[in-house]
């Protein structure tokens, strides 16, 4: 996808999203909150065939079922299985991810996080089940983890991104 960020002086910002089937979307974000989401024709770029506007409110409540916090496709890199209370998740280690060079034990995912480690995928697609205490993690690592809600949100903003918000 391309995006481009327009600065609207006295309005907000204007996002022109164009996906990779040249769908054209534009999104304002007004200073007020509000944001309107316009939808162009792929055979006329100046042609808007919908739109629609939202409250702060409704656009972020949008925004969570459009990132997948309602549902997350099976296909998406990070997956979760429900199983009562227990999830298990898969996390991406990101090239500039704390946890990069250090081990599981090292690191304490069972006591310090509440969680297990139950499978590693390495970038070049071997896995590790079950891996050892001594598993180091490592960029583009591909880790599967199990826990509670709360203890896998912590390991994973502590963990595996630098500072992002998930």
């Amino acid at each position: 996808m391309n995006i481009k960020e327009t600065d609207l002086p006295g309005i907000g910002k204007k996002f022109v999203l164009t996906t990779d089937q040249d769908e054209r979307v534009v999104v304002v974000l007004h200073d007020d909150g509000r944001r309107d989401v316009y939808h162009y024709d792929a055979s006329d770029p100046d042609e808007c065939i919908s739109s629609v506007s939202f409250t702060d409110s409704e656009a972020r409540q949008f925004a969570s079922i459009i990132g997948g916090m309602a549902y997350k496709p099976k296909a998406m890199e990070n997956v979760e299985v429900a199983l009562s209370d227990l999830i298990i998740e898969w996390f991406k280690v990101t090239a500039d991810a704390p946890i990069i060079g250090k081990t599981i034990g090292g690191v304490g995912m069972r006591h310090n996080y509440k969680i297990n480690v139950i499978g590693i995928i390495r970038k070049d697609q071997t896995k590790q089940l079950n891996p050892g205490v001594d598993s180091e993690f490592r960029a583009g690592d591909t880790i599967v983890v199990s826990g509670e809600r709360v203890d896998l949100k912590r390991a994973y903003k502590e963990l595996f991104t630098r500072g992002k918000e998930e």
